[in-house]
């Protein structure tokens, strides 16, 4: 009798594993559903880093606040929600910026997916403050590790497709110019390795060519000569035009209008590597370098 006992009750704990599986499943897929996000392979994420022109400053306007089907935003708690304007508080004066047009390019090709945008720029950041444990005082943050926090936090609901960088206004100075080009090599090669993407696209942004007293001297063009050389030598790496683009009274960032078109000149530039890949960010093949998104860039 003893035996019979234990002989059902092996059976019924084997049982209540076999049920338990699908069980799980369903809950996992009733969360999913709640919450509204896809599964994994279809929640492509997006990180948008660097400084105040990728945050945007761009005025705000009601379209801006409208959201996008299928485009969410992890906001500062961590939580996905949809993905208006303003997209980033690392300052009061974060406005409009590319992220929202980059998305809406990106849906057009790949219908179907859900795209993740994650906010992590830190306006007035140079590039030495991304590095770990560096502190940035103007945003009251560390710039990188706190991008690779969030970082992480999204890779478990999506997969990162891409990093989107615009920055080197603040290293527009003899010294830091002339060190920026090691700094992003470096930089890449730490996201990439951190983030285990050895070939996620990483897109650069050139900075504001505006006329008069803007950030378009010598020092500037030694930033863009180096964000040039980056792409060059970096696989599945690209450089972006800011050819035509204008900016705010301020002469120092992009306007609301350029900054929407500046979002779809990414996309074209991801498009790309995508397209010369023939295989798209998580494939095989080795992706081609490409110097800019737009012709005649300077």
């Amino acid at each position: 009798m003893s035996s019979a006992r234990s002989s059902k009750r092996l059976y019924q704990l084997l049982l209540a594993a076999l049920l338990w599986v699908p069980g799980v499943r369903r809950a996992l897929a009733t969360e999913t559903a709640a919450t509204g996000l896809p599964p994994k392979a279809q929640f492509h994420l997006f990180l948008l880093a660097g400084q105040s022109n990728m945050a945007g400053r761009g005025s705000v306007e009601p379209s801006d606040r409208a959201p996008i089907e299928r485009v969410p935003a992890l906001d500062a708690t961590g939580r996905w929600v949809p993905a208006v304007d303003q997209l980033h508080w690392d300052k009061p004066s974060a406005g409009t910026g590319l992220a929202r047009s980059f998305a809406v390019e990106y849906l057009r090709a790949h219908p179907g997916v859900t795209i993740g945008l994650i906010p992590s720029a830190c306006g007035g950041s140079p590039i030495s403050s991304w590095q770990p444990g560096q502190y940035f005082d103007q945003t009251n943050s560390h710039p990188y590790d706190d991008a690779l926090a969030r970082a992480r936090r999204a890779l478990q609901d999506g997969e990162l497709r891409g990093i989107l960088w615009h920055q080197g206004e603040s290293d527009r100075s003899p010294e830091l110019a002339e060190r920026y080009e090691a700094a992003l090599l470096e930089l890449i090669a730490r996201f990439r390795k951190e983030l285990a993407a050895p070939r996620v696209p990483f897109l650069i942004g050139q900075l504001g060519q505006f006329a008069g007293a803007g950030p378009w001297d010598e020092h500037a063009r030694r930033v863009d000569l180096a964000q040039r050389n980056v792409a060059e030598q970096t696989a599945f790496a690209a450089f972006v035009s800011s050819d035509g683009l204008t900016s705010l009274a301020d002469n120092l960032h992009f306007d609301a209008p350029s900054l929407r078109e500046f979002g779809k000149r990414y996309a074209a530039a991801f498009l790309a590597l995508e397209k010369r890949s023939g295989a798209g960010s998580s494939g095989t093949k080795r992706q081609p370098r490409i110097k800019a998104a737009t012709p005649g860039a300077r």
